[in-house]
């Protein structure tokens, strides 16, 4: 069953919370080789289900990403310098979840303090992809993902700094959504780069997400539509820095814009503005500045990947960060009025065939993600139907569409 189905039915008294619950961790327990979860809350989430649970969530299973706060519950970050770490306060986007019914039933893998798009980790493993064993997971929300294909959980979730809810939802084919920067507190989630981070829910459905949504920024489900939308196709991935030449074309969002005409939408392809000058430099600032009270003081602590970064990290100076600062404001002040459509129709990755397990992410990471790093940077709600990537200005017309196309039949 899906979210929406569960809490109906635990609504109507047709199911209680504790079988759902129990269910959701007897199929948690039986895939630990997907290395999905790290920390499984079985005494907490049972008691609680046991208790009486109520709201738009009522019993639905909830996996959260390992980088958000739950109030004493082991949260990792992914990284053993916080193995042993137990918070004592829950972040608003988890007390939000609860206070609608939904029951935390455990505490999900991720790169290392979040900070991968393949979803490897040194420590607690790397996520396996149960739709592809061979092939990256996706990251940096990958247990949340894996956990959704393999039918653990019907909701989960994630942060996306960069593509960190979309990437792994479109590597494993479930649904993930990026909020608009600001539309839900970033408090008690450990930050990646505050500039651009990003608090979302992932599931096997929009209809799902659309719901988490809903409950997550205490806004209505809106509805379906795709008609008399001006819908943009991106065929060719937008960069964050002038380019020196331009990126090869892409014709793979292509294939939906006839379905998208059919359904009403007016639709073209279109390119993104570019920034006037290097943005990087604000992400790496933010980096750096969320890791100083550990790094490099604790170094030989990091994993192999995130410690290059961070040397990276170390060396943006205050007026590149200035600098980036600026661009990145001129940059989101143009893209508010440009391109004059509603909404952008673009793949969710950057590459067509996943990259196989072990690849060097280091040298995937950029194109990879290139598709949905664009999206975080401009501050844009976006969400991942699998390979497909719908993003725009307004967070209800971005979700209207996406259950418009789940309504006609999903992504083809």
């Amino acid at each position: 069953m899906n979210a929406v189905e569960i809490a109906a039915r635990v609504t109507a008294g047709e199911l209680s919370a504790e079988e759902v619950v129990a269910d959701a961790l007897s199929r948690i327990a039986a895939r630990p080789e997907l290395n999905a979860v790290i920390t499984v809350c079985e005494e907490e989430a049972l008691a609680r289900a046991r208790g009486g649970v109520g709201g738009a969530l009522a019993g639905v299973p909830v996996l959260i990403k390992d980088l958000v706060d739950t109030a004493g519950v082991r949260t990792t970050y992914g990284s053993s310098i916080y193995a042993d770490h137990v918070p004592e306060h829950t972040a608003p986007a988890v007390t939000a979840l609860e206070a609608q019914g939904a029951i935390v039933v455990g505490k999900a893998n991720l790169d290392e303090f979040a900070w991968g798009v393949c979803g490897q980790n040194t420590f607690y493993g790397d996520t396996v992809n149960p739709a592809a064993p061979d092939r990256v997971a996706g990251g940096s929300s990958s247990g949340n993902a894996a956990a959704l294909a393999a039918d653990m959980v019907p909701l989960a979730l994630g942060t996306d700094t960069g593509g960190s809810v979309r990437i792994p939802a479109a590597a494993c084919g479930v649904v993930g959504l990026k909020t608009a920067i600001g539309a839900v507190p970033t408090d008690g989630v450990f930050p990646l780069a505050a500039s651009f981070d990003t608090v979302g829910p992932m599931a096997r459905t929009v209809a799902d997400c659309a719901l988490a949504h809903a409950v997550l920024t205490a806004t209505e489900v809106p509805a379906p539509a795709i008609a008399g939308l001006r819908v943009g196709v991106l065929t060719a991935y937008p960069d964050l820095a002038p380019p020196a030449e331009p990126a090869a074309r892409d014709d793979r969002a292509l294939v939906h814009a006839e379905r998208l005409r059919a359904m009403g939408a007016e639709v073209a392809e279109l390119s993104l503005p570019v920034p006037k000058a290097d943005t990087w430099a604000v992400f790496y600032a933010d980096t750096a500045l969320a890791h100083a009270a550990t790094f490099p003081s604790r170094r030989d602590e990091y994993g192999p990947l995130i410690r290059s970064k961070l040397d990276h990290a170390m060396t943006v100076t205050a007026e590149q960060a200035r600098a980036g600062r600026a661009a990145l404001a001129q940059w989101r002040a143009v893209a508010a009025r440009e391109p004059d459509v509603d909404l952008v129709l673009a793949p969710t990755l950057g590459y067509d065939d996943l990259p196989p397990v072990g690849v060097d992410e280091l040298g995937v990471r950029l194109p990879f993600s290139a598709y949905a790093r664009a999206f975080s940077y401009l501050g844009w709600p976006a969400i991942a139907v699998g390979g497909l990537q719908l993003a725009g200005r307004d967070a209800a017309v971005v979700i209207g569409a996406a259950l418009a196309l789940e309504r006609e039949g999903g992504v083809r």
